[in-house]
């Protein structure tokens, strides 16, 4: 055991989840690390956080954003997304390339990296955006530092980083040998059903872009992953029928789903929300939303990412299919998913596993997703008991709105903690954001 007068800090008193589960114990950190995991008292610090009452959860990571920045800084950027992801109870997320410019070069990752040093109040990483012009060196993209891996659009993008066709598809995944993250919508049979959108309706949005859309595309990409012997992961999956096919591919395909797909079902939030609820791929039906609970019971999706994209409200007022698909969700994913734990869909230890475990399993994390001595002492802090109602005003994302506003919840987060540093504590964010590049053991080599 460490030398208790040796802690920088001490976080005392609360029910602390170990890989064993949860204990009544007290956690010593020292130069950032978890030092030791204490009996309740048995330890002391400089500095000693009352946590009486509270859960101690790993730092939640969110593998699913995207923060606008550089290019459309107006909708977000990388300082205004983290302290929402922060406010929110996440420590840590990755970014998605579809920026203007588009990261897909080594110049457009080493802007990002540089523009997060010092802004960002959560760790992070980025994602290398494939294309047909880059696929050739995406070996060595893939490994830049900052990077997490490699992202295909195979529907619903725009210019170069769609990848439609299954030529460029395979040759993407034949370079390189990280997880490759996909978006799996089917280009060609939605180009085929425009015809299906009605003026007006966003209702018509998931007859448009249908479930045979996304299983075609998801078909497809296992297809050329097991061909070209390439791990992939299926992003925001929304069909129970993925799912159940995923099921029997676990060996070379991971996959997600969000908060909302989970959540929202289209006949309730099409009527309410408008086009507020337009999102690819789309927010489907009560069947939809209750497959999904299915198959997450039976341990398919690996990650949770909220596919945070916001808009403003003045583009989604557009009539559809004008207006932008995308809605803000990096600062609710974590509160959704404990009151889904508090109205008994989800286990908290299923939850760590999407949202700690899995991420780092998945991406190889290094000192994340589990609190034991020696890793980076990141922690979400949670009152698994608070009745709270989500208002607009606790909303930090630059977008300014939420489609779960007015929505009553029960349990948030009290505390995100980054290396022992608590960059958010009831609410009040800290001086000044600490948020560093992840690391990964793929890339320890460069």
């Amino acid at each position: 055991m460490a030398n208790a007068s040796t802690f920088d800090s001490l976080w005392a008193n609360g029910t602390v989840w170990t890989p064993g589960g949860p204990v009544e114990a007290d956690i010593g950190v020292t130069g950032g690390k978890i030092a030791a995991i204490l009996p309740r008292g048995a330890g002391s610090a400089g500095e000693v956080r009352d946590c009486t009452g509270l859960m101690i959860l790993p730092g939640l990571i969110d593998t699913q954003v995207h923060f606008r920045e550089p290019g459309l800084e107006y909708k977000e950027d990388l300082e205004s997304g983290s302290r929402s992801a922060a406010l929110g109870g996440v420590t840590g997320l990755f970014e998605m390339p579809n920026t203007k410019p588009l990261t897909d070069t080594p110049e457009a990752m080493a802007d990002k990296v540089a523009r997060a040093k010092g802004r960002m109040w959560t760790d992070h990483a980025f994602y290398m955006g494939a294309t047909a012009e880059n696929a050739d060196h995406m070996a060595e993209l893939e490994r830049l530092p900052g990077c997490c891996g490699v992202k295909i659009f195979m529907g619903a993008s725009t210019g170069d980083l769609l990848v439609a066709d299954d030529s460029n598809l395979l040759n993407v995944l034949k370079h390189g040998t990280r997880r490759v993250a996909i978006h799996c919508e089917d280009e060609y049979r939605m180009r085929d059903r425009m015809g299906e959108r009605v003026t007006g309706d966003p209702a018509s949005h998931p007859v448009w872009r249908d479930d045979e859309s996304a299983l075609l595309a998801t078909k497809r990409a296992v297809k050329a992953a097991r061909e070209a012997k390439r791990r992939i992961h299926v992003l925001h999956v929304t069909t129970p029928q993925e799912l159940e096919f995923l099921a029997q591919n676990k060996d070379i395909a991971s996959c997600e789903v969000t908060p909302q797909h989970l959540t929202l079902a289209g006949e309730e939030a099409y009527p309410r929300l408008g086009t507020l609820a337009q999102m690819n791929p789309p927010i489907r039906s009560q069947w939809h939303v209750d497959g999904l609970w299915h198959w997450l019971g039976q341990g398919v999706p690996d990650v949770l990412g909220s596919d945070h994209a916001p808009h403003t409200l003045e583009e989604k007022a557009k009539p559809y299919p004008e207006s932008p698909s995308g809605m803000p969700g990096v600062q609710t994913i974590v509160p959704l998913m404990l009151n889904h734990v508090a109205e008994g869909r989800l286990t908290l230890a299923r939850l760590v596993d999407l949202m700690a475990s899995g991420p780092q399993r998945l991406f190889g994390l290094i000192g994340k997703g589990r609190i034991v001595a020696g890793y980076d002492a990141d922690f979400t802090i949670v009152d698994l008991k608070a009745k709270w109602t989500i208002d607009e005003s606790w909303l930090a994302s630059r977008c300014g709105w939420s489609p779960f506003t007015g929505m009553q919840l029960t349990g948030r987060p009290v505390g995100t903690v980054l290396r022992g540093q608590a960059v958010m504590w009831e609410q009040e964010l800290a001086a000044a954001p600490v948020g560093e590049p992840f690391r990964f053991e793929e890339t320890l080599r460069s």
